[in-house]
Parts: structure tokens; C-alpha cells; sequence
């Protein structure tokens, strides 16, 4: 199917203002928001497929690049949590016209949770599909797992620690900025409300978000109408075939017209 070229809105005002790259195509409600991963974008097999997915059924489907990354504007290094939900946000209020279901990868997990809740009291998240949710993962996963000791030492007296990566050719960085922006928007260790369905699927051999992980967040939401599913050979990405048609049954399934 054809692509939509992308619109690009400014979000931030004076030094922080950053060009952000959205793709929608319009079709019915529920309609499908994407929430890419950390260092990821909406150019990804995940993204692309649910975007099919979504045209094919003639449903509303929003996608867009976090600053920092993909085809929007802004610098990897200055950008953090704060900056990726506003983008989200706006993303939302602007694009999104009815009923959503948010579909979240890794971070964008974390992100989609942060945006149903401060976008609670609107009634227009239809629910949440999220695939190896990194909720607080600043803190978590990278601060007091897998950080030692010489290199928060380096993030806190440098500023950044250039972190290699599976996924890409060179390291990327963290910064101090995005470990203590992090912070600000904890989820873990109260319990949450959503007020919709939400769906997890993990791989069990995610090295990069363990299941035990994925789990934390279905305790952390004893209210509401969660669906775990492990997938026994499942990676991070889960972006196999098999596991792609899994992610369109689950989006299928949460967004029925």
C-alpha cells in the first residue's frame, strides 16, 4: 500500500522546539496509534505492518518519530522522557480523532502508559497492545541492573556513557539528562489505573526486558482487564512473522469496530 508522506509539526517553544515527523492515514474509529521503541522508529517491520494492517481494514492509523530519532528533527543526546511523551501528546490531540488503541514497543510501552494516563479523563483510549514493555527502564533496567559502578560514575561526572548496541553499527549514548529526567516519570511501585483493557506480549528470551519485567507491570495494575502472553522462543523485537500476526490478532481483537 501506498505510504502517506510525512507532515511535520513543531512542538516546544524557542531552543527546545523540534520538527516532528507524523504519517496518518485516515479510516475508521477505534484507530491505531504507534508508540516506537528507544533508538527505534516508524519505519520499523512492526510499524509498517500494523500501518498495512490498519489501511487494509480501512481503520485510522497515526505513527511518528520521536526527536532524535528517525526522520524527525532534534538531537539523540539533548532529547528524554519529558520531550518523547509531549511528542506523544500532541501527536494524539492533534492526529488521533476518536477512539485509540495505543500500540507501544519496548519504550514505547512506557510511553503509551504515560500517555493513557495523562489522557485518562479524555475517554478516548480504547485500550493498550503493548510488546516487551520497558516501563521505567531509565531506572530499572539500565541505572540499577545493568550500570556498574564506573559507569554511573562516568554519567554523573561526564554527562554520557556511550553504551554499544546489538541492534545498530555504532554505541549510542546515555545521558545524565535522560537518566534523572527518567526518574520524573516512574511508574513502578504504586499501583496504576488505566481505566481500559491492556494487552502485554513478551518473548521469554528477552535479554533486553526480561519477562519477570513485563510481569511487574500486570501486578501494577490490579484494576484493570490485562492479557499476558509469553511467547516460549520469543526475543526482544518480536518481529517475526509469527510474532507480527500475533501483534495484528491482539490489535484486531482490542479495536473491534
Amino acid at each position: 500500500m501506498g505510504t502517506p508522506e510525512p507532515q511535520f509539526i513543531s512542538i516546544g517553544k524557542n531552543a527546545d522546539a523540534r520538527e516532528i515527523a507524523v504519517q496518518k492515514s485516515a479510516g475508521k474509529t477505534p484507530g491505531l496509534m504507534w508508540l516506537s521503541g528507544f533508538k527505534s522508529d516508524m519505519s520499523g517491520s512492526k510499524a509498517v505492518a500494523l500501518a498495512d494492517f490498519a489501511e487494509g481494514r480501512g481503520q485510522e492509523v497515526v505513527r511518528f518519530d520521536y526527536s532524535g530519532h528517525g526522520a524527525s528533527g532534534g538531537e539523540f543526546e539533548e532529547a528524554c522522557v519529558s520531550d518523547w511523551l509531549e511528542e506523544a501528546e500532541t501527536v494524539f490531540d492533534r492526529y488521533c480523532t476518536g477512539d485509540t488503541v495505543l500500540v507501544g514497543s519496548s519504550m514505547g510501552g512506557w510511553i503509551a502508559l504515560l500517555l493513557a494516563l495523562s489522557r485518562k479523563e479524555t475517554h478516548r483510549i480504547r485500550g493498550l497492545v503493548l510488546i516487551a514493555p520497558a516501563v521505567d527502564f531509565t531506572e530499572e533496567l539500565m541505572w540499577k541492573q545493568r550500570f556498574n559502578d564506573e559507569i554511573r560514575t562516568a554519567i554523573l561526572t561526564e554527562g554520557r556513557w556511550a553504551q554499544p548496541s546489538a541492534y545498530e553499527d555504532g554505541p549510542y549514548v546515555i545521558t545524565r539528562k535522560l537518566i534523572e529526567d527518567g526518574r520524573r516519570h516512574l511508574l513502578f511501585g504504586k499501583p496504576l489505573h488505566l481505566g481500559c483493557p491492556v494487552t502485554i506480549l513478551q518473548g521469554a528470551k528477552d535479554p533486553d526486558v526480561p519477562a519477570h519485567h513485563a510481569q511487574r507491570l500486570v501486578e501494577a495494575l490490579p484494576q484493570d482487564d490485562v492479557t499476558f502472553t509469553l511467547v516460549p522462543d520469543g526475543d526482544h523485537r518480536l518481529s517475526r512473522p509469527q510474532d507480527i500476526e500475533l501483534l495484528l490478532r491482539a490489535v484486531a481483537e482490542m479495536s473491534k469496530f
